[in-house]
């Protein structure tokens, strides 16, 4: 059963001791690629060094939306700009609404975020969005500034906000961690299997919150969507990275 793995950290710190043997689990249980996004300039550079190293590796760069320095947002648009060619997404980026809520500085994180948007459209690479408590005004900015190739990453509002998502051609990705969330099982009911990948968000929202998650428990993810929709998890699994090859097809050169 082949998935595929649509954000994980796997430059986090978590990582460092047994990388090799996490992303060799994963291998054998059938993934054939993890989006590896990033936070900062620093782990965008770890990222490139990684995805040499270890093929099922694709790598990603972006600003964490919680970093209001418009100058690192620059840095990071141009380290896109020179290593295009390596990169096969841009995030994480978006807003988060959870962390920031001092009004100005909504203010700036949106300005970068319409940054980001920007340089989408101009090299056409796939937006991996963070929308912590902003769902519904991540994909109102998204789709008055123009987005066209967006994946909303582990999805925390109501699932009519996502179905706004869904009209614009939007796709969702969903972690482990459904297992244990009535919202995200709520998301799946709605949204259709056609605008839904999977993803891990390692070496968080595994199933159990007190255990480092790892790309390895995709098939967690993929077994319970396919509960909920009332299909074999095989059937889950093509589709969903049917749709990824759809969203990134940088990854699967």
């Amino acid at each position: 059963m082949n998935t595929f793995d649509a954000h994980a950290h796997m430059v986090a710190q978590e990582f460092r001791a047994d990388r090799a043997e996490v992303l060799q689990r994963a291998e054998r249980q059938g993934l054939l690629g993890i989006i590896s996004v990033v936070e900062t300039l620093e782990e965008a550079r770890e990222n490139l060094s990684l995805a040499r190293q270890f093929s099922i590796l694709k790598p990603a760069a972006g600003l964490f939306p919680t970093i209001l320095a418009l100058e690192q947002a620059t840095a990071m648009i141009s380290f896109i700009r020179e290593n295009r060619d390596q990169i096969v997404a841009i995030g994480e980026v978006g807003l988060d609404y959870w962390k920031v809520q001092d009004p100005l500085h909504r203010q700036t994180q949106r300005q970068i975020f319409s940054q980001f948007i920007s340089l989408s459209l101009e090299l056409d690479l796939p937006l991996n969005v963070h929308s912590r408590s902003a769902g519904l005004e991540a994909i109102r900015f998204l789709k008055e500034q123009g987005a066209r190739h967006v994946l909303m990453h582990a999805f925390d509002g109501k699932a009519s906000s996502a179905l706004e998502g869904v009209a614009a051609g939007f796709f969702f990705s969903i972690p482990p961690s459904i297992i244990r969330s009535p919202q995200k099982q709520k998301l799946v009911r709605r949204l259709p299997l056609d605008n839904l990948l999977l993803e891990t968000d390692s070496p968080v929202l595994g199933p159990d919150p007190k255990v480092r998650n790892e790309p390895g428990n995709i098939s967690i993810a993929c077994q319970f969507i396919a509960e909920i929709k009332g299909i074999s998890p095989p059937e889950v699994a093509r589709i969903t990275t049917e749709n990824a090859q759809c969203l990134f097809p940088r990854a699967f050169l």
